[in-house]
């Protein structure tokens, strides 16, 4: 049966149109879900026994089960989640003065290779629904009873890879009668798929686009993102230039800082020529060691230089505060766990 979370409203008053029901029931269930966060169609106690039953028989209500959650020093919460298929997921949440975060996972294992992340090691499973996307946000606001302000889409998985559902994922999170969280509180990670980079621009949707960037030429770039080599930097950057014209939205890059490797002066004057001019921020992330990982952290040195490099040379750039490397939890950390371990 179909899941009722994978629907936006307006498809979900289509639905209900095709089960004889008038449109209006779906905003309905809609606050349900989203505002009461019922596990059941039985508690939808405004709507009538017999609705009740005909959603029962057609839908079922997506509720992850919590295998496991790990609490950092610095109080960040990581999930590992039953999706209910013998499969499961990790999900981060993070405290900032802002509000409360959530990094959210997009598929099961990631296609894409990449050198420095752990998600890399353990194959690609499946793409989540849209509603296995929003589940995630759901089912940590009840298990802390928090409100969750922010979302990122940098879990295990490639965002743009799993773009359809990643999209409508988006359109129930920012809906005023869904989780009403704020576009702009919304960001979306990719490695470079340069085609869905274009496709997000013409959505309309004002969230922000960060791009994992982390080296400053194709042949290192290559070395570290298998994904180069199918869209390069020179039509990574043209596709972000394209897409802060269309949208008018700053472009955040993120620069993972591997000792020896990227993160030298010689780097940062490269960063400085490839950016300028560009409506953007770098994000500097210490790089996080992992099981197997071929790099290991720069020195806080040497992030520092760098960092005052792109700053002294008008780049806006920040070094991302480290959370949950205690617990596995930073970036480039997260991995399915097996269901047995």
């Amino acid at each position: 049966m179909k899941n009722i979370k994978d629907y936006n409203l307006d498809a979900l008053k289509e639905e209900m149109k095709n089960i004889g029901e008038k449109p209006f029931r779906a905003e309905q269930i809609f606050k349900w879900l989203y505002e009461e966060k019922v596990k059941s169609f039985d508690e939808m106690t405004n709507l009538s026994f017999d609705l009740r039953e005909k959603l029962k028989q057609n839908y079922t209500i997506c509720n992850f089960k919590i295998l496991k959650k790990l609490e950092s020093k610095d109080g960040t919460k990581k999930y590992l989640f039953d999706i209910l298929d013998g499969n499961s997921i990790e999900t981060v949440l993070m405290s900032y003065h802002h509000g409360y975060s959530i990094c959210v996972s997009t598929q099961v294992g990631c296609k894409m290779g990449c050198k420095f992340c752990a998600s890399t090691g353990i194959g690609f499973i499946r793409n989540l629904s849209s509603g296995e996307i929003v589940e995630q946000i759901l089912a940590v606001e009840q298990d802390t009873g928090l409100r969750i302000s922010n979302v990122v889409y940098m879990g295990i998985g490639e965002p743009m890879d799993n773009y359809d559902n990643v999209v409508n994922s988006i359109r129930i999170i920012n809906n005023p009668k869904g989780l009403n969280i704020g576009a702009r509180h919304i960001s979306v990670s990719t490695s470079g798929v340069v085609p869905m980079i274009y496709k997000l621009a013409d959505e309309n949707i004002q969230c922000t686009l960060s791009i994992s960037l982390h080296a400053t030429n194709n042949e290192k770039r290559s070395s570290m993102m298998p994904v180069n080599k199918a869209y390069p930097i020179e039509e990574l950057l043209q596709a972000c230039k394209d897409y802060i014209a269309k949208t008018n939205r700053r472009v955040s890059f993120e620069y993972a800082l591997a000792k020896d490797n990227n993160d030298n002066l010689e780097d940062a004057k490269e960063l400085v020529k490839l950016l300028r001019g560009m409506n953007c921020h770098v994000n500097l992330i210490p790089i996080n060691k992992i099981e197997n990982g071929a790099y290991t952290k720069s020195s806080n040195e040497n992030i520092i230089k760098f960092r005052d490099y792109l700053n002294d040379h008008g780049i806006v750039a920040t070094i991302r505060r480290e959370l949950g490397s205690d617990i596995d939890a930073a970036c480039g950390q997260l991995r399915r766990k097996n269901l047995k371990v």
